[in-house]
């Protein structure tokens, strides 16, 4: 076995490692309404969230051409600097997963990738435009968008109720509820477990098992599209308990009108930035929604300090991730 394919082996053994701890650390996104206001079980929404986090893996790869070749050149990355880039965002994540806080693991990703490959081949291997139109820009916009759009559907929500009796409603949204968190989990895999098929791609590239399409465009194979869904499913199933536990019960007190309208709004927006290829971070999105959900019943309903924390895990990802990149990019040049 050459030293280029076992690098290569290892490159794909850390990114479906990084896809299934993307899967438990992120499930909150699509689950955690759904648990805390008892409409399912911690067991059966795990399996609900897992089946259809699959099935949204499997509607397009618009946001994996993005993080394969449109964030950085991708015939200047290496294998070590994919190896380098996950091992990063598998750090983060679990770090990260550790305090409970719901950060982003998209994020994550592309701060290692920018980081090991800027040390690799310096700063002119990034794409900026394409960096500050399909990342920078909305990791700052879509926590907004997300905020505006759960507080305004919310709002309109509690205008169309406001005269019923408030458990005949909340009996329907019941049964409602498990519709949005249905179309929360399949947002999630078509934004999410995309970005770990760009970079598995983008190493069967660089290691020269793959040669690119005739026409010269980033194709992804069949087969990574289905192990990339399936490894998400299976870290959905063993769900980050923590992460459900901050997003669900410690922002604000949900009932399942208020899950409902947090689950419907973000799932709109990461679908819409899916078919753009926009690599949105779920959880900025989400965790957003519920804030602005919650900002609709009293200013305190919220409980800022906890979001005070989650949004400092949210600046801190990139260059985070950055340094931890680069640095170990840089141990690896040096001592082989």
């Amino acid at each position: 076995m050459t030293i280029t394919l076992l690098i290569l082996i290892s490159v794909i053994i850390v990114a479906l490692i990084f896809e299934y701890i993307n899967g438990f650390h992120d499930c909150a996104n699509a689950i955690a309404t759904v648990v805390s206001t008892k409409v399912l079980s911690p067991k059966q929404a795990v399996f609900y969230a897992a089946f259809l986090e699959f099935i949204g893996a499997l509607t397009g790869t618009h946001v994996a051409k993005t993080i394969g070749n449109g964030i950085v050149d991708g015939d200047m990355i290496t294998l070590s600097v994919i190896f380098c880039a996950l091992l990063a965002a598998v750090i983060w994540n679990l770090f990260t997963w550790f305090l409970g806080l719901p950060s982003s693991s998209s994020h994550a990703l592309i701060g290692g990738l920018l980081g090991a490959a800027i040390v690799k081949a310096g700063f002119g291997v990034v794409h900026i435009l394409t960096l500050m139109e399909k990342v920078i820009i909305p990791m700052f916009t879509s926590p907004i968008i997300g905020f505006a759009a759960g507080f305004l559907f919310m709002l309109g929500l509690i205008w169309i109720f406001y005269k019923s009796n408030p458990q005949v409603v909340n009996k329907k949204f019941r049964k409602l509820q498990l519709i949005s968190s249905g179309l929360m989990a399949i947002s999630h895999g078509s934004n999410d477990a995309q970005k770990t098929m760009g970079i598995i791609t983008l190493a069967l590239l660089s290691g020269g098992i793959l040669n690119k399409a005739p026409s010269g465009d980033f194709e992804i194979p069949v087969y990574v599209i289905i192990i990339c869904a399936l490894t998400m499913a299976a870290g959905t199933m063993n769900g980050g308990w923590k992460i459900i536990k901050t997003m669900g019960h410690k922002i604000i007190k949900l009932k399942p009108i208020h899950g409902f309208a947090a689950e419907t709004s973000a799932a709109t927006i990461i679908l819409t930035a899916s078919h753009f290829g926009i690599p949105l971070s779920t959880t900025h999105v989400i965790s957003t929604a519920i804030m602005g959900v919650g900002s609709t019943l009293h200013a305190n309903s919220v409980k800022w300090r906890i979001v005070g924390n989650i949004i400092t895990a949210w600046i801190l990802t990139i260059p985070a991730c950055m340094f931890i990149s680069a640095f170990t990019y840089y141990v690896i040049e040096y001592i082989f």
